[in-house]
């Protein structure tokens, strides 16, 4: 994997393709700026287009995305660390990278150089990064200024945003609900407006869950699209991959775009528009054996199928062509990542964990671990060759079309980390039954807003493709934001300001 070097040729071409963008249409967000409420309905591309034409100044708009964050962050509680102060000096200091001065947040699960890394866990609530990884740099390099670390559930293992470090990450569409983890934070500021995109990671879902859930895209990139980013060292499997979640395709796509390095697939590029190309997509709705579908969750799948089927796509439903005894070994899986961390953790500290350093839902996963850790060779051994099972699946079918959550957003408490942890374990395998194979298999997937509760929370559907089919899902997902566009909708926290 070679790591990241935004040269001035590279920045000023992919700038110039990115400024191209703004004739085409962005699904919502507007080209130029006549106030500062325009400001924050710009999605990023046109954010840094009214930047580079001199409509705005990069200091206006980051002053602006503060504001904002200021005003909404006491009813969201996305904003672990702000980093204002550090942000307005950025933007004051001049040009660098395509994207300069789109304002947006770093996850905290990942360090940058100086600033805190609390990893959702009271264990490390003053830990200060000395280090950064590739992938953060070029994240940086970009142009994009971070306004701070937004909130994450303890180390990521969990799908919704909750802890005893800093509380709860409400949902700006109903603040009783959960935003979905575990960029649970990051998905909560774009959704509200204060950023047009901001970081994410998905080790099992925790881009596509949280955009679900707070009516946004995100793209889980194959695997090795993308630098490098901090990796846990000697796991079998490489199951997290990292991106953004957005307001626009576009945004994504151009990110995509900027950020793409050499893999083992052939790069994507920028992708601009839909593709005249039809494909085969299989529905699948059911998961897994022994968890039952949302009816309003199961409807918005096949309104989908029905919109991509009425626009010439060859569309098949299928029985889901995974098992529970993949989730299962998952799960043993994602449970080793925990036991690891305590362990490491303890070993450094010098003394046995309490319940006063981590979440009762990690301890129960270490517990888990421990109890059928004479599975794990076997298990792991299974997961190692889920790839080909994952490729195998795609010989008679282009797309896979699915839910990502089993229901809507959840209520705030629902799946709290304090909870009992059997009845919680039961709980989020059960919400989330979906979204773990992409991961495994290294494979590309993205959440769509395309459907909502009539309750009015929102509801993604979930596309995927064989490992390297990231531009597919692009073109997909442009064809289903003219067909089904999602612009119109807004959180009721932002109608009520």
């Amino acid at each position: 994997m070679q790591s990241y070097d935004l040269t001035r040729r590279g920045a000023l071409k992919t700038g110039a393709a990115i400024s191209a963008l703004t004739t085409f249409g962005c699904g919502g967000g507007k080209d130029a700026p006549s106030s500062a409420g325009d400001l924050a309905e710009l999605d990023a591309i046109a954010t840094a287009q009214a930047i580079k034409g001199g409509e705005v100044s990069a200091v206006e708009v980051v002053n602006a995305a503060i504001d904002r964050a200021e005003a909404v962050n006491p009813q969201i509680n996305a904003i672990v660390s702000p980093y204002f102060d550090s942000a307005r000096e950025q933007a004051a200091a001049g040009a660098t990278g395509p994207w300069f001065g789109v304002p947006s947040f770093i996850k905290d699960l990942n360090n940058v150089i100086g600033q805190r890394t609390t990893y959702g866990s009271r264990a490390f609530a003053n830990n200060v990064a000395a280090t950064q990884s590739d992938f953060v740099t070029a994240y940086l390099n970009t142009g994009m200024i971070s306004l701070g670390k937004s909130a994450t559930p303890e180390f990521g293992l969990t799908a919704t945003t909750e802890t005893s470090l800093s509380g709860a990450t409400r949902n700006p569409w109903n603040l009783e609900y959960s935003t979905g983890g575990s960029s649970g934070g990051a998905a909560a500021l774009v959704s509200s407006r204060v950023a047009p995109v901001a970081h994410a990671s998905d080790g099992g879902g925790s881009i596509r869950i949280p955009a679900s859930c707070c009516g946004l895209v995100g793209l889980k990139p194959s695997s090795f699209r993308f630098p490098e980013p901090e990796r846990p060292a000697g796991r079998p499997v490489r199951i997290s991959e990292h991106g953004i979640v957005s307001r626009t395709v576009r945004d994504t796509a151009a990110f995509f775009a900027m950020m793409e390095v050499d893999s083992d697939h052939p790069k994507v590029g920028l992708v601009e528009a839909p593709s005249s190309t039809r494909r085969k997509i299989a529905v699948a709705i059911e998961p897994a054996a022994g968890v039952s579908v949302d009816a309003e969750v199961a409807a918005g799948v096949r309104r989908t199928a029905d919109t991509l089927s009425d626009a010439g796509h060859d569309v098949v439903e299928i029985a889901s062509p995974f098992t529970s005894a993949v989730g299962q070994d998952f799960i043993l899986y994602w449970a080793a990542g925990a036991a690891k961390v305590i362990a490491d953790w303890e070993a450094a500290a010098g003394r046995k964990a309490t319940y006063h350093d981590f979440e009762a839902w990690t301890f129960g996963l270490v517990d888990y671990y421990n109890a059928y850790s004479g599975s794990a060779p076997d298990a792991f051994a299974r997961l190692t060759k889920f790839a080909g099972d994952w490729r195998a699946s795609f010989e008679n079918y282009d797309v896979l079309l699915t839910p990502v959550l089993a229901t809507p957003p959840v209520k705030i408490g629902h799946l709290s980390p304090s909870a009992a942890f059997p009845v919680l374990f039961d709980r989020i395998t059960e919400y989330a039954a979906y979204t773990l194979f992409a991961n495994l298999a290294g494979a590309p997937s993205i959440s769509l807003p395309v459907a909502e509760s009539e309750s009015g929370l929102p509801i993604g559907v979930m596309a995927s493709a064989v490992q390297g089919g990231d531009g597919a899902l692009i073109e997909l997902g442009y064809e289903l934001e003219a067909a089904m566009p999602w612009a119109a909708r807004t959180p009721a926290l932002v109608s009520a300001r």
